[in-house]
């Protein structure tokens, strides 16, 4: 269990904070592609790590994120006029760049200079993987452009979706980082999801309900290997690689896609989870994306017109006491991803860690809180960068492997765990 003082530390992300500090270290991701699709298109309301902005796509292409408020009078300016290479405000005129420069004040001479004297906050903001990112951190520390494998293999081998959760971030990521659950929880997609089934390595999910872990430090983060039984004196090992501070990837099944997450804080209490899927050395097929897009895997269907989940807290997840006695869904919710977010956000917004009683299937979530906290200390105190911001470290994949009992994962696994360019998975 944590103190409430950690829990407070890990759990806020706002301007000022240890751990908001800590995110602004990195490249996030912020909006799909597909929400700035065109020139001079709509701007879209963006808000994260307990900041208000807005996002445009201007006339030449470029892209901005900016303070959502006139410096005016305060108007947000995603009512603003995409026109011309800059977002006017419809209220009194006054116009600003992608990088926040205000260009244009009607009622003011243009010879008195007023408009450079205005310049609203912006941070920068690139495309890559049809995904928009963005850097909220100082300027001297930017890191290299985001080199996760999902975001550099071509775009026809990956498939990216994100959906509001209605929790705080950590709670999310745990979940991602929790292997354990999967025999429970999601036990009946693992046989029944059209992503997942026929799968060599789910007969060992559902097989050992009681999986050893295995948790070593990598220089970005943690590998935490749940370990199961499997025949002829072997262990089936699903490994799965977290990287500082929110990135996750899930051990493959079979030749399916390749799947993982960003839980990246919109504030407090809520977050944005990022899914992807992906293949490293084929495109992903037609009936692969159209699975995706309805809500299979790890992505779920939303409500009309928002990316929030369509089975969501107001209708209790569209949950079947019929399907979870009958065992359809362990459950009752349908879909794995919001069978996480479900019970993430029945914990409440912020989960109380105090009243925990961890156990050992829990040492990755135990490590990961204690890696954050130490590098937000050490960034505080000491100006020390955290891990995870370079193409090496970024490089990583999640493994699923048979291995002989007496071959502990750091080695038999040593190379699996390494993205290379034009290397399939290793998978079961």
């Amino acid at each position: 269990m944590l103190t409430r003082e950690q829990n407070a530390l890990v759990t806020q992300t706002g301007p000022g904070t240890m751990m908001g500090d800590l995110f602004r270290c990195y490249w996030l991701p912020v909006l799909l592609s597909e929400e700035l699709p065109e020139k001079d298109c709509a701007p879209v309301r963006v808000k994260v790590l307990s900041e208000r902005l807005v996002a445009f796509r201007d006339s030449d292409g470029k892209l901005g994120l900016i303070d959502e408020f006139c410096p005016h009078r305060g108007a947000s300016l995603w009512f603003g006029r995409n026109e011309e290479c800059g977002l006017r405000c419809p209220y009194h005129g006054w116009k600003f760049d992608v990088n926040g420069q205000c260009v244009d004040v009607p009622s003011e001479p243009e010879a008195s200079g007023y408009a450079k004297k205005i310049k609203l906050t912006s941070y920068p903001i690139i495309e890559k993987g049809g995904v928009i990112w963005t850097y909220m951190g100082k300027p001297e520390n930017m890191p290299p452009e985001p080199s996760y494998e999902f975001a550099v293999v071509p775009r026809a081998q990956s498939f990216i979706s994100k959906r509001s959760q209605e929790c705080n971030w950590l709670q999310a990521l745990e979940g991602g980082i929790d292997s354990s659950h999967v025999s429970f929880l999601h036990r009946g997609d693992v046989t029944a999801d059209p992503l997942f089934k026929d799968a060599g390595g789910n007969k060992y999910n559902l097989n050992d309900l009681s999986p050893v872990f295995e948790v070593i430090e990598s220089e970005g983060g943690l590998y935490i290997g749940a370990r199961r039984m499997a025949e002829d004196d072997q262990y089936y090992w699903r490994i799965t690689p977290w990287l500082m501070p929110c990135y996750t990837a899930v051990p493959p099944r079979g030749d399916y896609p390749m799947h993982g997450h960003f839980w990246v804080p919109i504030d407090d209490e809520n977050c944005w989870a990022w899914s992807f899927d992906y293949h490293p050395v084929r495109a992903l097929t037609k009936d692969e994306v159209g699975h995706m897009k309805a809500g299979k895997g790890v992505h779920c269907k939303y409500e009309p017109g928002t990316y929030r989940p369509l089975a969501n807290k107001d209708n209790d997840y569209l949950m079947s006491r019929e399907a979870q006695r009958a065992g359809t869904t362990y459950s009752g919710v349908e879909g794995i991803a919001i069978q996480d977010s479900s019970l993430q956000e029945s914990m409440g917004p912020v989960v109380d860690r105090t009243k925990e009683n961890l156990v050992g299937c829990d040492n990755g979530i135990i490590m990961a809180r204690h890696k954050i906290m130490r590098a937000a200390k050490a960034l505080r105190e000491k100006g020390t960068l955290p891990p995870a911001r370079t193409p090496d470290q970024q490089s990583v994949r999640a493994t699923a492997l048979l291995l002989k009992r007496d071959v502990h994962f750091k080695d038999g696994a040593k190379d699996a765990l390494k993205a290379r360019t034009g290397v399939p998975q290793t998978t079961v």
